[in-house]
């Protein structure tokens, strides 16, 4: 994986690694499914956005690197092309980044039951599943190769 397009492009800056928590992550996907509930669904969209932001970007801490910049959620989506991120799930929450961004800053546009559930459905693979997996393959990659330097 290599960053340093978005490091020369201050998108991305290095941090001391940490370890991965998708705790928070997984709260956010239980208060999107209670807001579906509740049949508030553009902000079950928005909070799923959240847990993907909030598990991506702790990815993004336990490899190192914090985005940076006004832009800093799109560089989020733009450091997850560079990992071996499934794409098309990445480019799905980098266009629910765009609906979001409408719905908080005032251009109103209503998310139908159907589109939430589908949103928070993936935002839980997308937090349990494919961060997970991704983090798994990081460790073994990283003993592969402390296992080749010795």
């Amino acid at each position: 994986m290599d960053f340093e397009e978005l490091l020369n492009a201050n998108k991305i800056e290095r941090v001391e690694k940490e370890e991965f928590d998708s705790s928070f992550a997984e709260k956010d996907i239980d208060s999107a499914k209670n807001s579906f509930d509740s049949e508030d669904y553009d902000w079950a969209l928005s909070i799923a956005y959240n847990a993907v932001l909030r598990a991506s970007r702790s990815l993004m801490s336990f490899l190192g690197y914090r985005p940076i910049g006004k832009e800093h959620h799109k560089n989020v989506f733009e450091f997850l092309r560079k990992t071996k991120f499934d794409e098309t799930l990445v480019d799905y929450f980098d266009s629910i980044r765009k609906k979001r961004n409408k719905f908080i800053y005032g251009v109103i546009e209503s998310t139908s039951k159907e589109n939430a559930d589908v949103v928070i459905s993936k935002a839980e693979d997308f937090v349990q599943i494919r961060t997970q997996n991704l983090v798994e393959e990081q460790i073994k990659g990283d003993k592969k190769l402390n296992e080749v330097k010795k």
